[in-house]
């Protein structure tokens, strides 16, 4: 039997039609699409709890993640720029920097590890040549979780690697450096908040020493109450990256970006700035995006 072509249906519905009613007990099978673009990073994976020499890690979806240890190498990955951690979804992206260096690179983390306690992070033969850490097991890093734009993350599931990151300053890498190297060799330390500048002595006779706090790494100091709250010059710029309700997390992006945390009763912003100029602004806003702060923005004082 034959029926008269409909030239108003489309061609999926001819094709169905055909199968159903032709006899021939054919059947359409639906072609899976690939996966791509950010639906190709979810579901994120966490698992179960585990232990490693008496010590237990709990995998959890922390956005804040930011600490610092030791890094080892295997050679699973190949060259792509990857890595294993304890804790930290599957996958999910950390910038990781070299302290010894300063060089900061995007790696995409994929696999659990290491298998010891004496290590954050296993890097991929990829990873550490970027890193310019190949074989240098037991190099001190900083690992701090970021959510890249997709253009990035794509380059990394397909085995390539991004450009490098910014440097992260010299004086912030030695730092983090000092307090791992006074912390305890099992524990990852989380970064601490930056070192403020040191403010000089008002000039005249009566002028008083600026009292240094107590601290165990000498080049850390707490700063002084009224700088956290120290407003923008008139008609200057600053860049406002987040804000939280927790003090914590507040510090930890304000020491990723090398900003200030400026409090309002429970809310803690994280600012960058002052600046001067529209054109400074606009360099420091792109800054914290490339970092994965897609809603940061520029406030200007009047």
């Amino acid at each position: 039997m034959r029926f008269p072509v409909n030239h108003a249906l489309p061609l999926a519905a001819l094709i169905m039609l055909n199968g159903c009613l032709g006899g021939s007990g054919s059947k359409v099978e639906a072609v899976p699409l690939p996966t791509n673009g950010p639906s190709a990073d979810y579901p994120m994976v966490l698992g179960d709890s585990f232990n490693i020499g008496g010590e237990t890690y709990t995998p959890v979806d922390r956005m804040n993640y930011d600490a610092v240890g030791r890094a080892t190498f295997n050679d699973d990955g190949g060259n792509s720029v990857t890595a294993a951690h304890k804790t930290l979804p599957l996958p999910s992206y950390v910038e990781v920097t070299a302290l010894d260096s300063g060089k900061t690179i995007l790696v995409r983390v994929e696999r659990r590890g290491p298998m010891t306690n004496e290590r954050l992070v296993t890097l991929s033969p990829g990873a550490a040549a970027q890193l310019g850490l190949s074989g240098a097991d037991g190099a001190p890093v900083r690992v701090r979780r970021v959510n890249p734009p997709e253009q990035e993350r794509a380059m990394l599931r397909g085995g390539g690697r991004v450009p490098d990151r910014m440097d992260t300053p010299k004086s912030l890498a030695a730092v983090l450096l000092r307090k791992l190297d006074g912390g305890a060799a099992k524990s990852p330390i989380m970064a601490p908040t930056p070192a403020p500048t040191a403010r000089p002595a008002p000039a005249g006779p009566k002028a008083k020493p600026v009292p240094r706090a107590s601290n165990t790494a000498p080049a850390v100091e707490k700063p002084a109450p009224a700088a956290a709250t120290e407003p923008a010059e008139r008609g200057g710029y600053f860049v406002q990256v987040g804000a939280f309700s927790n003090k914590e997390s507040a510090d930890s992006l304000a020491t990723s970006v090398g900003g200030r945390v400026v409090s309002s009763g429970r809310i803690h912003r994280v600012r960058m700035g002052p600046y001067r100029s529209q054109r400074a602004a606009d360099a420091a806003l792109a800054k914290a995006k490339s970092a994965g702060y897609s809603d940061a923005r520029i406030q200007r004082v009047n």
